[in-house]
C-alpha cells in the first residue's frame, strides 16, 4: 500500500492558503533520499549526483538538493538559468544535450559546466562558440539493446544519443589536441529500470571502455558518469530499488576493472531524476462532480495541465484518497 506523507487535515489547512490543484513536495524525503544516494557512493570520494533539472525544474527543489551536496544536469538554456538561479554553477553543472543550439552552448560555457559531447560533430560547432574547455566529456552510445539476463531493458542502438566506440576515440583524440586535460565518459541505456544491477552491467561497459581508451590515447579519465535510468516503483505491491546494493555493486566493479588499471582516482557521477524525487511529490486535486452514465466518473478541478505523463506516455499514477 502507498502511504501517502501528507494528511487530509494537513491538506484541508493548506487549501486555506493554496486552493486546489497544487503541487506539494516531501522536503523531509526528499533530505533523506538524496543522503542515501551519497551514503550508498560514500566509497567513491568524487561522487556527484546531478540531479535532471528537466524531472522538476523548480527552483525550490533544487535548492534543496543543492544544500544536500547535489549539482545538476541541464540540457537546455532554460535549465541552465534555473541553475544559476539557485548558484549551482561551475563543475557542479553537467550540460548534456543533443541537436545544441550555439546560445546554449555559450550559457553552459559562461556558466563554467561541464559539456558532455553529445556527438563528434558538436566539438568544431562549440569551438566556433567558447575555447575548448580542460575538462570535457562526451556521450557513449554501444547500440545494439541493452539486456539484463533474458529481460530487454532498452534498446540503446535505437537511440539518437552518444557517439560509437570508433567515434569517442576519435572525438577524445581531437579535444587533447586542442588543449583538453581530463576526460569523463557518460552514457545512458535504459530508462526506469526496476533492477539492481542496472548500474552495476553499465558500470562494467564504460569501466572497461575507459580502461581501453585511457591506454589507447594515453589520456586521463576524470569521471565516468552513469547518467540515470533508476526506477521507482509506481503500483503498491512493486518492490523499489536498493540504493545501498546498487551503490556496493557498482564498487566492486569499479574495484575489478579500475583499481587494477591504476585508476582509483575516477569518479562517480549519476543524473537521477524520478529517484529522486518522485516518491516524494504529488499532486493534490478536489473531486468537484461525479456522473453516473455507462461508467462512473470522478470529475476533479485538475487536468492534463497539471500532471501531463498519463497523456502523453500511459504513465500510471496511484491514486489516493485521502480520509478514506
Amino acid at each position: 500500500m502507498k502511504k501517502p506523507f501528507v494528511s487530509l487535515e494537513q491538506i484541508q489547512e493548506i487549501k486555506k492558503t493554496y486552493p486546489t490543484p497544487f503541487h506539494i513536495y516531501d522536503e523531509k524525503g526528499i533530505r533523506e533520499n538524496a543522503r542515501a544516494v551519497n551514503r550508498a557512493f560514500s566509497w567513491n570520494k568524487g561522487f556527484r549526483e546531478y540531479f535532471a533539472v528537466k524531472a522538476t525544474p523548480t527552483p525550490g527543489i533544487l535548492q534543496i538538493l543543492k544544500e544536500e551536496g547535489c549539482g545538476a544536469d541541464c540540457s537546455s538554456y532554460t535549465e541552465l538559468q534555473i541553475a544559476e538561479a539557485v548558484g549551482i554553477t561551475g563543475h557542479q553543472i553537467m550540460f548534456s544535450s543533443n541537436v545544441t543550439p550555439a546560445e546554449d552552448f555559450a550559457l553552459a560555457a559562461k556558466l563554467g559546466a561541464i559539456i558532455n559531447f553529445d556527438d563528434i560533430t558538436h566539438i568544431p560547432f562549440f569551438e566556433k562558440i567558447a575555447p575548448i574547455p580542460e575538462t570535457v566529456c562526451c556521450r557513449y552510445n554501444p547500440g545494439g539493446v541493452f539486456q539484463v539476463s533474458n529481460e530487454i531493458m532498452d534498446n540503446p542502438g535505437d537511440a539518437k544519443y552518444g557517439m560509437t566506440k570508433e567515434q569517442m576515440k576519435e572525438a577524445f583524440r581531437m579535444l587533447k589536441e586542442k588543449g583538453a586535460k581530463h576526460f569523463g565518459i557518460h552514457s545512458f541505456l535504459a530508462s526506469s529500470t526496476s533492477s539492481n544491477v542496472y548500474y552495476p552491467m553499465l558500470s562494467k561497459i564504460l569501466f572497461e571502455l575507459a580502461v581501453e581508451l585511457k591506454n589507447e590515447l594515453d589520456i586521463h579519465i576524470a569521471f565516468i558518469n552513469l547518467s540515470g535510468g533508476v526506477g521507482i516503483p509506481y503500483h503498491p505491491d512493486e518492490e523499489g530499488c536498493d540504493i545501498m546494493a546498487i551503490g556496493e555493486g557498482v564498487r566492486k566493479v569499479y574495484e575489478e576493472v579500475l583499481s587494477p588499471a591504476g585508476m582509483d582516482d575516477v569518479a562517480i557521477f549519476t543524473e537521477m531524476g524520478r529517484y529522486m524525487l518522485a516518491p516524494y511529490g504529488a499532486l493534490v486535486a478536489e473531486a468537484i462532480h461525479e456522473k453516473h452514465i455507462y461508467k462512473e466518473y470522478i470529475g476533479l478541478d485538475a487536468c492534463a495541465a497539471n500532471l501531463m505523463r498519463p497523456a502523453m506516455y500511459g504513465a500510471y499514477h496511484h491514486i489516493t484518497v485521502l480520509g478514506k
